[in-house]
């Protein structure tokens, strides 16, 4: 399988499927033109093709300078353990290194985490957890 990483942002129309592939869609309830919208805000983008299908994406949302996000790698479930995602990652990190961002961080689903140690990222330390604001019609279902 040879793959094709491009920096730059795919159609909505091919970018649509693979995000539903993820049932993200379940939570946010967003439709294309809203996705296709919070994209064009990230900082950098990559997306994979084969021959003429798009078979992953991942974006960077960050100030250029201290702090880089890594955002929605996704995966095509038909093409996952081929190194599709590691491929897209390793490119979103290069690029934050390249720019001297100092901190990369990500947030990863349940049952991910190996995949993200074996190239080079940890959990956050238990004294430094993480927080998420939560919309007050939203509390009583978190």
């Amino acid at each position: 399988m040879i793959i094709m990483l491009k920096n730059k942002m795919p159609s909505i129309e091919r970018l649509w499927p693979l995000f539903l592939s993820t049932g993200w869609n379940s939570e946010y309830a967003l439709s294309p033109q809203e996705l296709s919208s919070a994209l064009c805000n990230s900082w950098y983008v990559v997306s994979a093709y084969e021959d003429e299908r798009l078979v992953g994406f991942g974006r960077v949302v960050s100030d250029g300078i201290l702090h880089a996000m890594i955002y929605d790698l996704i995966v095509d479930p038909e093409v996952q353990q081929r190194g599709v995602g590691s491929q897209v990652l390793e490119k979103l990190v290069e690029r934050c290194l390249e720019a001297n961002i100092r901190d990369i961080q990500l947030f990863c689903a349940r049952g991910k985490e190996e995949f993200y140690r074996k190239r080079g990222f940890i959990a956050r330390p238990l004294e430094a957890p993480g927080m998420e604001y939560v919309r007050a019609e939203a509390r009583g279902n978190k």
